[in-house]
């Protein structure tokens, strides 16, 4: 037997490994098992290649509890080692790999992700267990090897007898980790990291139960029989060719990713590149709902195969990070922190083509089948217009596919809109007016009067509309938006004709001292409108500039300082050619005056939504009274 001290000059690596290494101890199991899984397939490779004529089978990687012994066994029927690789790899290689590793990385340890790269994932094993033996036999040396370590810097390597070629790993599992000894923690921690890996994973054994035969008896009952309980499904839809699978495979496998979501996507991306960076995967639209927080961490990260994490922030273009499915790359360095990760080439790169492939892919089913298009575009417009608001080369490549639907359910590329508008709703400064609505109920009569004028009205309802206009305006030349309910309709494009007033300047002069004595200056600014005489007497509108900026404010970014706090200001417009307000002008009494202004406005505001609480319950009593 040999003993010997490991090559190393920290002494107390041990606790630096534990404390700095990860901050999160269940990885162990992650790290053992794609060890296992490498060994695995690089005697797949040897055998593939003639290297050696030792027969590959079918190698599965085994998961055991000994709950009396407190042992936690993971076996591979792989490449295994002889004892001078134990030496080399595991005493050597391992620990200059650590030492370089704490030395460059103890400040953002925390952060870090895979550190299979440094040979540093099965001293991970420390972390949950006071004593590691390896059991192994190389596929080329009849003679194995068993080698103890008991989380110091010494140890022991000795013969061995075992028969079967590959690893066995055995944890001695410590007192504070014995949660590493149930099987529903194991399970869940094979399911959680292990679901796709490339080799099958057997832990424990299940009953399954068979199917009758054809002619058996009604009152037959199925046998059961006891099979192995693999664990994963070793070769996902991403590592298939786009061409080798249909529809149904991909939503089986979404089913497969989230099996507790009921509703099948609305589309998939199969991603597939390997030059200048390889990476395959799977991206899905699902249903969106209009709150852009609820969806994220979706998208599932593997490295070959591994699950790493579902924080793909950086990887992943933000916009997209609202879509669901996996990516797997093995050239996203993940055992860096991600500030490094931010700032590296290849996760760019890598970021630049996800978002240049999700648009290809929309424009594509856009040509394809516009109308199928069309219908799914509410469910999934909140992404596209994040998009275009976030990412400057998907703002242009969206020009061919975004949609803007009119109130009346009819949809148009923004070319097709300008050549729809520009006859009827150019300003008389040669500016395309594009008038839109937020809400089709609230907004309702708004709409109406625009509609009567032969304008197009959009249905922008989106929570980032007011920031995505904003750059459209900037970008675009001599287009503005404009909400329907920002002024009276013949003020929302302003044409060279004037409406003549029925009254003269000193009635309206007169009309609004009447008005401004009963409504509350901090809430409304009244304003004298020559509008058609059928139109509404009183209208309620919010300049389009302040409402934006303050919607800005609100969802975060744009607009200016402030804004978002400041109390609802509106114009309250007085329609000089209504014969309502003739009649309040010319009331005898001032109780009655005030009474019809009141009334007025509290209808105006009913028609807005802004009556409420107190004051609707007094209204609709005073409305009962004048009717009785």
């Amino acid at each position: 037997m040999a003993t010997g001290k490991i090559n190393v000059s920290v002494e107390n690596i041990f606790p630096l490994i534990k404390k700095f290494l990860y901050s999160d101890h269940e990885i162990f199991l992650r790290e053992l098992i794609s060890n296992a899984t490498d060994a695995t397939l690089k005697l797949k490779h040897l055998t593939d290649i003639g290297e050696t004529d030792v027969k590959y089978g079918n190698p599965v990687i085994e998961v055991k509890i000994d709950k009396e012994g407190k042992k936690l066994h993971v076996i591979d029927q792989g490449v295994g080692m002889t004892k001078e690789e134990v030496e080399k790899y595991i005493n050597e290689v391992a620990f200059s790999g650590a030492e370089e590793f704490l030395e460059k990385y103890k400040d953002s340890a925390k952060d870090s992700g895979i550190i299979g790269h440094f040979g540093l994932g099965f001293y991970s094993a420390f972390m949950v267990a006071n004593k590691v033996e390896i059991l192994t036999k190389s596929y080329k040396d009849d003679q194995a090897a068993h080698w103890v370590c008991e989380g110091t810097t010494d140890f022991t390597l000795e013969e061995a007898d075992k028969k079967e070629r590959g690893t066995e790993i055995i944890l001695h599992i410590n007192e504070e980790d014995e949660e590493f000894l149930e099987e529903n923690r194991i399970q869940e921690l094979l399911v959680k990291y292990n679901k796709f890996m490339p080799i099958p994973i057997k832990f424990g054994t299940k009953e399954e139960t068979l199917p009758l035969p054809e002619d058996a008896p009604e009152d037959a009952e199925a046998e059961t029989k006891t099979v192995d309980n693999i664990i994963n499904n070793p070769s996902p839809a991403w590592t298939k060719q786009p061409t080798d699978l249909e529809d149904q495979d991909y939503k089986d496998f979404y089913r497969e990713l989230y099996p507790m979501q009921f509703e099948d996507p609305l589309f998939h991306i199969h991603l597939n590149v390997d030059y200048p960076f390889n990476l395959t995967g799977i991206l899905y639209f699902p249903k969106m709902t209009q709150d852009m927080n609820i969806q994220k961490d979706k998208i599932q990260l593997y490295q070959n195969q591994v699950f790493v994490t579902d924080n793909v922030e950086g990887i992943v273009p933000e916009f997209l990070t609202m879509l669901r499915g996996v990516i797997d790359s093995p050239d996203i360095p993940l055992n860096v922190s991600r500030s490094y990760l931010q700032a590296d080439g290849a996760v760019k790169k890598i970021s630049s083509y996800i978002t240049r492939k999700v648009a290809d892919k929309l424009k594509s089913l856009f040509n394809n089948n516009r109308e199928d298009f069309e219908q799914k575009w509410n469910d999934i417009k909140i992404v596209i217009e994040y998009g275009m608001l976030s990412e400057d080369k998907f703002y242009e490549k969206a020009q061919k596919f975004a949609l803007y639907p009119t109130v009346d359910n009819e949809y148009y590329t923004f070319d097709e809109l300008q050549e729809k508008l520009k006859d009827n709703q150019t300003d008389k400064d040669g500016n395309l007016v594009v008038l839109y609505a937020s809400n089709q109920d609230e907004q309702h009569s708004y709409i109406d009067a625009a509609k009567a004028k032969g304008y197009k009205v959009l249905l922008l309802d989106s929570p980032i509309i007011s920031h995505l206009l904003q750059k459209m305006e900037g970008e675009k030349e001599k287009i503005s938006f404009v909400r329907v309910d920002s002024d009276q309709v013949d003020n929302l494009i302003k044409k060279d004709e004037e409406k003549i007033s029925k009254l003269s300047e000193e009635e309206k002069e007169k009309l609004k001292a009447d008005f401004e004595k009963v409504i509350p200056k901090e809430k409304y600014t009244v304003q004298m409108e020559a509008m058609d005489s059928d139109a509404a007497p009183l209208l309620i509108t919010q300049p389009e500039f302040m409402r934006r900026m303050k919607e800005m404010q609100q969802t975060g970014g744009g607009g200016m300082f402030g804004m978002g706090n400041m109390p609802e200001m509106y114009n309250l417009v007085v329609n000089t050619n209504h014969p309502l307000i003739s009649e309040i002008l010319n009331t005898k009494t001032e109780k009655k005056q005030e009474r019809l202004i009141k009334h007025s406005l509290d209808l105006a505001r009913l028609s807005q939504n802004l009556l409420k609480g107190e004051e609707l319950t007094n209204f609709v009593k005073r409305s009962f009274d004048m009717v009785k």
